[in-house]
């Protein structure tokens, strides 16, 4: 009888310890969640980030002026440059050469500039123009050249209040394998300008949700696995055009976390001058993923 309540103190302590030690594994993920989230917020508000863009113009082949004034082919937000600021040249070869005007005290590294190349298709990277509070640099996305302008002082900034989330959910964290066997010579992607580009597919990623299996397309991306998804709660809680995802390259065992806490909106959900790709029609997903970051609501460009 002794011995028998004693095996049943022992199970009681087992049993406890081992509750606690679920209860800190699901406190401490949480708080690593809610540590990643935090960092996303920060990373939206910085000088790079996705609130502060103001612009996005196309350009035409030849000279395109900017300026505030309403006689130029780029006009910049009212009173945040003079009305004729000089003009972008569109070149043969895809190159762009920004010309400012005389007067407008332009920078590039800090230096005025009057007269510099700010693109070529074949450069790894291409400078940033400054003006008070506005930034610009040049995009390409496939045959369009255009200028992405930012102001580092734009009222969305300040005005940003963080992201509603589903509650975390370790439910939600789940083991795929992924399948590199299937994978194709690339996956469609089409953007919200209607672009489609073939990008670099790393397989299917498969995993199980209520005992059925379902699976995703995966892109290569670095050291990463990068997935655009859609699912059931699009355009009811989350954002309508789907939710991008991020999984670590699996190792040898072939197996990988898909954390859809991790879900997140793309640019486009906070402004519209972003250019995201889509979900291809094989990542919808035919369930309600109650995980991650709900939509942002509705935004305006300034």
């Amino acid at each position: 009888m002794k011995l028998h309540s004693k095996q049943s103190f022992l199970l009681f302590i087992f049993l406890l310890l081992a509750g606690f030690a679920s209860a800190q594994n699901g406190t401490a993920y949480i708080k690593q969640t809610d540590e990643w989230h935090a960092k996303r917020i920060e990373n939206l508000k910085e000088e790079n980030g996705w609130l502060n863009l103001v612009g996005l113009y196309w350009l035409s082949p030849g000279k395109n002026s900017f300026g505030s004034g309403a006689n130029n082919k780029i006009i910049f937000p009212k009173g945040s440059i003079p009305k004729n600021a000089g003009y972008f040249q569109l070149n043969n070869d895809s190159s762009v050469t920004l010309v400012t005007a005389p007067g407008v005290n332009i920078t590039i590294n800090n230096k005025n500039i009057s007269t510099q190349q700010i693109f070529n298709k074949d450069s790894l990277s291409n400078p940033t123009a400054s003006y008070g509070s506005l930034r610009w640099t040049i995009i390409k996305r496939n045959e369009k050249i255009g200028i992405r302008l930012r102001d580092i002082k734009n009222v969305a900034v300040t005005r940003f209040r963080g992201i509603a989330r589903y509650p975390v959910d370790a439910s939600w964290k789940l083991e795929a394998i992924l399948d590199t066997a299937s994978r194709s010579a690339g996956i469609a992607i089409t953007n919200v300008l209607g672009q489609t580009n073939i990008e670099p597919s790393a397989g299917k990623l498969l995993f199980t949700v209520n005992n059925k299996t379902y699976s995703l397309d995966a892109l290569e991306e670095g050291d990463e696995l990068f997935i655009i998804f859609g699912d059931a709660t699009n355009g009811e809680s989350s954002y309508p055009s789907g939710r991008f995802l991020y999984a670590q390259k699996p190792g040898a065992s072939g197996k990988t976390i898909l954390d859809f806490n991790k879900a997140y909106n793309p640019p486009c959900a906070f402004t519209i001058y972003a250019t995201c790709p889509l979900p291809p029609k094989q990542n919808f997903l035919p369930f309600a993923v109650t995980a991650g970051e709900k939509d942002y609501g509705h935004h305006t460009g300034n």
